[in-house]
């Protein structure tokens, strides 16, 4: 199992990247750069492609709908040229609250949109001329579209790899069945292992059964808090805000992906309760409501024995990748937190 550090839109991205090289030391393998409405992923993975040498790179996620898939094929190619062929292109749609609200285009058509896009992206590092006649992306633009002008072009430069990683963060099992079929990676949230396959076990076999073995087998990447320790049960508490703001507040009643997750693995009251919290304003009843049950779950919070029997679990899972959120103000203790963490790695 690979170990992995997952960088949070937060000012302090430069004091986190002296952390990313510290763990770098210790075999961490890889280091994700997430992007909402933040600061844009891209500038940020390039700064951190100079500060580092060896340690894996990618975005963690990068919305499909404000990138047309040319450009993003030619950033991921650009940033793995920068870093040596060390980066992964992560993709999802995030949510119509975001791309409606703060990007201003629609939400339409995740699925369909998804897959187009990693089509274009792999023809484009694979340097051909780009000719994709798709129902959501046609390239070059028709003339009856436009000037007329437009030509198939390949990209100029020589990419470092002509198939970069694709990580895809799918929910829903259309979404995961596609990643499944398609993708070299998948990025999962709030990952219940002793739940997982009840929700997406379906969803990964059908989307196996399609699967190009050149893709190799499918990085399960799942993001989980860490705290390691016999005096951190307060850290629960630390990891309840996020949740609280996903489950209740990342998308709107009847239209959140996160709370119907939350539902599916069986906690749907309390999600509802959550959601009513957080959109009433009452964000702190709302971190309150999230239950314990719940954290302890998704998460890697307590004494070295538990810590180890939930990564035992998580590998059972099928999860190949964990990617940990130090629940630590200190980072002495944060690195310290992921160098035990590596020690009860199976």
């Amino acid at each position: 199992m690979r170990t992995g550090i997952f960088l949070n839109y937060t000012d302090g991205f430069k004091e986190a990247v002296k952390d990313v090289v510290e763990l770098e030391k210790l075999g961490v393998d890889i280091a994700l750069v997430a992007e909402a409405y933040s600061f844009d992923a891209i500038s940020q993975l390039g700064y951190l492609a100079a500060k580092t040498s060896t340690i894996e790179l990618g975005s963690g996620v990068v919305p499909i709908y404000v990138r047309t898939p040319t450009l993003l094929a030619m950033t991921a190619a650009g940033l793995d040229y920068v870093s040596d062929g060390r980066f992964r292109l992560g993709i999802g749609t995030s949510g119509p609250q975001v791309m409606e609200g703060f990007h201003g285009v629609p939400f339409d058509a995740p699925l369909g949109r998804t897959r187009e896009v990693v089509d274009i992206c792999r023809q484009v590092w694979r340097r051909e001329n780009v000719s994709y006649d798709g129902k959501y992306y046609q390239v070059p633009l028709p003339p009856d579209r436009g000037t007329g002008l437009g030509k198939p072009l390949h990209l100029i430069n020589h990419p470092v790899r002509e198939r970069i990683p694709i990580t895809i963060a799918a929910l829903g099992p259309k979404n995961v069945e596609l990643t499944a079929e398609i993708a070299e990676g998948w990025q999962p949230v709030f990952f219940y292992p002793e739940k997982a396959d009840d929700v997406w076990g379906d969803a990964l076999r059908a989307g196996f059964a399609k699967r190009d073995p050149a893709l190799g087998p499918l990085d399960v990447m799942v993001s989980a808090s860490l705290a390691i320790g016999d005096d951190v049960e307060d850290r629960l508490a630390w990891a309840k805000p996020q949740l609280a703001l996903y489950i209740g507040g990342m998308g709107a009643r009847g239209k959140n992906f996160y709370h119907n997750l939350a539902t599916r693995y069986g906690f749907g009251e309390v999600a509802n309760h959550i959601q009513d919290l957080y959109l009433s304003g009452k964000k702190t009843e709302a971190i309150d409501a999230v239950p314990d049950e719940l954290v302890r779950h998704v998460s890697l919070i307590g004494p070295r024995g538990f810590v180890k029997e939930r990564v035992a679990a998580y590998a059972e899972a099928g999860v190949t990748t964990l990617l940990v959120h130090p629940m630590s103000a200190d980072r002495r203790e944060s690195v310290r937190f992921v160098e035990e963490l590596k020690a009860l790695l199976p």
